[in-house]
């Protein structure tokens, strides 16, 4: 540009390089208008569009290249500028230099929670995040409804307005497509497009396309999380609710234990108490269903393992699993026992019978060692 004696300047060469990677429109000159040369040249790059304005009036929009502002590609000043001027004079006017990439770094998510009738767990109130990329299609359109006037016009200055029309749609979206949380991870693409579907004239609006749009994530409140996530539980144990009652007893005794106890000893005893309450709850619930009481009946046979009354012929503990098979335990070394068994094969005491003193010959029960009238040692 050039300056006359009088600081007047008069714009020689226009142009604009955007240097934020930020700004949608940049306006030449920043405040008021310009005396631009009549035969100026107007360079406009490959990621860019501009605007000429004279008198507040849009008077062309000129793609990339190099332009010349002559008669030729500015037909209206044809009539504004007189002839006895040669066509020399300078002219005042502005460029608003419009950015055509496409912006990347676009995010959008809910401020708050939105409400939604979640037809497995009633209302319930989500958040929602996703990202999406959008490009200036109607530069004209974008500076007269957006930008105005202003010096500079850039991306966070439209941002929270862009995300305000999405969680609104969003909103209706899920109210007309979405049933149950639970079918949301096989549905995200689908409600991506929905919505980018019902965006693109709202943006459109503004001289803005869309070009992106993805749903990152829709998550519901802590409380339904963990449902979902018991849910989830009880479908890998394929519904079998005495593995299900077993892992929920451990862990809330493991629990327990770790806050009642700072020690590890503690910690270490919630354990083996939550598992072991674990096997015994399936048994009690069973024996209740059954009508007998928590602790068993007179029938039948004591689990080995987890104690509970097992039914007469059950070849299988009904409370941990364990065969019956060796559901007996030997007296005096409380070694397991096989069924019908006469002697301990770990210690060889006699199991059947009743022992007599070699030297009273006073009969006492089976497991007795001494008798219980001279004291002579009984033979085992």
């Amino acid at each position: 540009m050039a300056v006359n004696s009088m600081n007047r300047v008069f714009l020689e060469v226009i142009e604009w390089f955007d240097e934020t990677g930020v700004e949608l429109v940049h306006r030449i000159p920043q405040q008021g208008s310009a005396e631009i040369k009549f035969g100026s040249q107007l360079v406009v790059r490959e990621s860019q569009q501009a605007v000429f304005f004279r008198d507040g009036k849009a008077a062309d929009v000129f793609g990339p290249g190099r332009h010349t502002l002559s008669s030729d590609n500015l037909p209206i000043l044809t009539k504004i500028l007189s002839l006895p001027w040669g066509f020399t004079s300078p002219f005042r006017c502005e460029v608003c230099f419009v950015n055509m990439k496409t912006f990347t770094e676009m995010r959008w998510g809910t401020k708050e929670p939105v409400a939604f009738k979640d037809a497995e767990f009633g209302m319930v109130r989500l958040r929602a995040f996703g990202a999406y990329t959008f490009r200036v299609t109607d530069p004209l359109r974008l500076v007269n409804s957006l930008a105005g006037t202003q010096a500079v016009f850039a991306v966070p200055q439209i941002e929270d307005f862009l995300r305000d029309i999405t969680v609104s749609r969003l909103n209706d979206l899920l109210g007309e497509t979405l049933k149950s949380l639970l079918d949301l991870p096989r549905q995200y693409d689908e409600l991506a497009l929905a919505l980018k579907a019902r965006l693109v004239d709202d943006f459109g609006k503004y001289g803005i396309g869309l070009a992106d749009f993805y749903i990152n994530s829709i998550t519901p409140p802590a409380e339904v999380q963990k449902t979902i996530d018991e849910r989830s539980s009880m479908g890998v144990l394929n519904g079998d609710m005495e593995t299900y009652l077993k892992y929920k007893a451990a862990v809330s005794l493991e629990k327990a234990a770790s806050a009642s106890g700072d020690g590890g000893a503690a910690q270490g005893m919630g354990v083996g108490v939550g598992a072991g309450l674990g096997m015994m709850i399936p048994g009690m619930v069973m024996n209740t269903v059954a009508g007998q009481p928590a602790g068993g009946s007179t029938s039948g046979i004591e689990c080995h393992k987890c104690h509970v009354r097992v039914p007469a012929g059950a070849r299988y503990c009904p409370g941990c699993g364990a065969s019956m098979a060796a559901a007996h335990r030997c007296p005096a070394c409380s070694g397991e026992l096989p069924a019908g068994a006469l002697f301990c094969p770990a210690c060889g005491m006699k199991l059947a019978g009743k022992a007599r003193c070699p030297k009273c010959g006073n009969e006492e029960e089976t497991g007795a060692r001494f008798c219980s009238k001279c004291g002579a040692g009984l033979e085992g």
